[in-house]
């Protein structure tokens, strides 16, 4: 037994969050299924339209197997749906659930999730059926030397890869031994189970196109069509296209077959995704690896296919099979494309300006797309505040435009980002506009290499669009005007002459005699400086205090005020850290926020330029802060591992000296 039986389901939980979990709601709703959501203090806005919503006590529960199966048991759960990331490719989660608690966990089951999650055995897999796959390491390992190895017997350039890793995490490409014992460390370090292995790369010119496969566990397997997702970062996927844009559709046909092929040798239960490189100009194709879950890119396959693949989901786990579980009955051939093209436009809080950083803070309006062919996949709800953290990705939506060719897909894309606005974070939204708007966009020819080629052009690109065609008003949640893309609209009016009354008291302060607490300080507003409440605020103030044993009368002082909203513990807990000056070449600062992971050197010592100051983790990925000087470290920041750190804060310094240059 490799996986729970069929059965029918009656309460679901929705082991995950953001626009996703809001997805899986949706389509066990329309299934009749009893939802429950599971949320953190501030990250709560997915939970709407559930049934129920459970707090937990931390962001790490999402990670916690027992506690969800406590959770399970406690509201006499018996199915949950993983979404992706998370637990969603755990095979021990999948077993443990159904082992401990008798609850099915949506998906392929603990037999299929241990054969084709792990990278190493979903290669075998492929070589079984005589798949084509690139050389590689074949065992596991955590050590430079033997990666070292094969690089030196196949050539550069190699790629690293955690076996277990997952959204671009634990991956490195590697094109000199110079950077390989950096690579792996980083690599490993993301790894959960701290093993990764090597194959040759296929970079240049190879495209990223993987086919969605479904199957009832008993030999009916079938394709939802392929995407392709060349356009990444780091191999973070950032704009996928459904069908793919390679002409040659005998070369696309043979991936196909080649990925149900595969499916078929092991009888693939549930939606699996089998990605594949290829290259149309050599006619090369190699096999990736098995994503055994659903796809954040799933909805533009939805799109051309007419298919609700979440809720096929659910049906083939309650005992449909290929035929009764809401596929569209028309023949689907894979050298014939389909007669609709769809694009996914994921939307992320970072600061592509600042090496794609993690933009934290609190979401304060948008503006999404509407109009035919336009869907929006998102968790955010106007009137409720929602706040990017460290916690979490910083994926904010998903825009899915679809068309009957591919210019007009294309061209339905632009209008779609024109009519895009998001305020109180920093998004990708500019460099979005870039690429849609670039020729090799329309011309299909983007390899996995375009975008980190080309991303300061499809940056400067996206920022003259802006300009150009917007009118500087920007419509906000509440549906009154904002000035400019980044004003947050300012949802309470301050007048001169409003006043407070404030009472600052700690828990542990003692009370008077009577009882009672200190009398209260006063607050009046004399003018008002700028509005952009709850985001920031600045006015003139007249502040009194009250009278005491030393001063018989209130004493009146008028002071400036500003308020900055920081929404996140990284702020809160690194503000009193020293900030680095950016016209000062001695200071090394942290470009992104996140959690330190470690420091690398000490007070004293000699740095070569290029050298590793410190590794920071954000969204479970480790990035490293480097010297852009050689010199002697004159002082370093005194920080716990795995303490939070903020943008802008000070690294170390770096002098140089006569007897520090190299």
């Amino acid at each position: 037994m490799d996986r729970p039986p069929q059965r029918p389901i009656k309460r679901l939980l929705i082991a995950n969050r953001g626009e996703i979990a809001t997805r899986i709601i949706s389509s066990a709703r329309e299934l009749d299924l009893e939802t429950f959501a599971i949320y953190v203090s501030g990250d709560s806005t997915h939970t709407a339209r559930a049934a129920h919503a459970i707090e937990l006590p931390s962001a790490s529960v999402f990670m916690n197997i027992q506690a969800l199966v406590d959770i399970v048991r406690k509201h006499e759960i018996d199915a949950v749906h993983p979404g992706y990331g998370f637990l969603s490719e755990s095979d021990e989660f999948t077993k443990r659930m159904w082992d401990e608690a008798g609850v099915v966990v949506i998906g392929p089951g603990w037999g299929i999730l241990a054969n084709t999650g792990d990278k190493l055995r979903a290669r075998q897999l492929a070589e079984q059926c005589n798949v084509p796959v690139s050389p590689a390491l074949q065992n596991p390992t955590n050590r430079a030397d033997d990666v070292r190895a094969f690089a030196s017997k196949i050539g550069y350039p190699i790629m690293v890869k955690a076996v277990d890793g997952g959204g671009g995490r634990g991956i490195r490409l590697i094109r000199d031994e110079a950077a390989l014992p950096s690579a792996v460390e980083r690599a490993v370090a993301e790894s959960p189970s701290k093993q990764l292995f090597a194959e040759k790369a296929a970079v240049d010119g190879f495209r990223h196109v993987e086919v969605q496969v479904i199957g009832d566990g008993c030999g009916g397997v079938t394709h939802l069509w392929e995407r392709e997702c060349s356009i990444q970062r780091r191999y973070q996927k950032i704009v996928e296209l459904a069908p793919s844009v390679v002409t040659d559709r005998k070369l696309v046909a043979r991936v196909i077959e080649d990925a149900l092929k595969m499916a078929e040798h092991i009888q693939y239960f549930s939606l699996g995704t089998f990605e594949f490189l290829v290259n149309p100009l050599t006619k090369e194709y190699y096999f990736l690896e098995v994503n055994p879950r659903l796809q954040v890119e799933h909805t533009i396959t939805e799109s051309i296919s007419m298919t609700d693949i979440v809720k096929a989901q659910l049906l083939l786990a309650q005992g449909a099979n290929i035929q009764q579980c809401g596929l569209p009955n028309t023949e689907r051939v894979p050298k014939i494309p389909p007669p609709a093209h769809s694009i996914q436009l994921r939307i992320t809080a970072e600061n592509v300006q600042s090496d794609w950083s993690l933009s934290i803070g609190k979401i304060t309006s948008f503006q999404f797309p509407a109009g035919n062919g336009i869907r929006v996949d998102t968790h955010l709800i106007n009137g409720h505040a929602s706040v990017v953290s460290a916690d979490f990705d910083s994926l904010i939506a998903k825009l899915i435009i679809t068309a009957s060719s591919w210019p007009d897909t294309v061209r339905k894309a632009q209008r779609a980002l024109d009519d895009t606005h998001i305020s109180g974070v920093k998004t990708n939204i500019d460099i979005l506009r870039g690429i849609v708007a670039h020729r090799d966009f329309l011309e299909g020819s983007c390899d996995t290499q375009w975008l980190e080629k080309n991303q300061q052009e499809l940056l400067q690109t996206g920022l003259q669009i802006w300009s150009s065609t917007s009118n500087g008003l920007v419509l906000d949640s509440a549906g009154s005007t904002s000035s400019g893309p980044a004003i947050a609209t300012a949802n309470t009016l301050f007048r001169k002459g409003d006043a407070w009354s404030i009472t600052l008291a700690s828990p542990n302060d003692a009370k008077s005699a009577s009882g009672q607490t200190p009398p209260p300080h006063h607050l009046e507003l004399t003018k008002v400086l700028r509005n952009e409440f709850p985001t920031s605020l600045s006015a003139e103030v007249l502040f009194t205090s009250p009278s005491n044993s030393l001063v018989s009368q209130p004493q009146s002082v008028p002071i400036t005020i500003t308020l900055s909203s920081t929404s996140a513990s990284a702020s809160a807990a690194t503000s009193h850290h020293r900030r680095g000056n950016p016209s000062d070449p001695s200071h090394i600062s942290i470009p992104f926020p996140g959690k330190l992971v470690e420091v690398l050197v000490d007070e004293g010592d000699v740095v070569r330029e290029g050298d590793v100051i410190c590794v920071v983790q954000q969204m479970k990925m480790e990035l490293e802060v480097r010297s852009p000087r050689s010199g002697r470290v004159a002082w370093v920041m005194e920080v716990e591992d795995g303490e939070e750190v903020g943008e802008g804060m000070l690294a170390a310094v770096v002098e140089v000296e006569k007897e520090a240059r190299l």
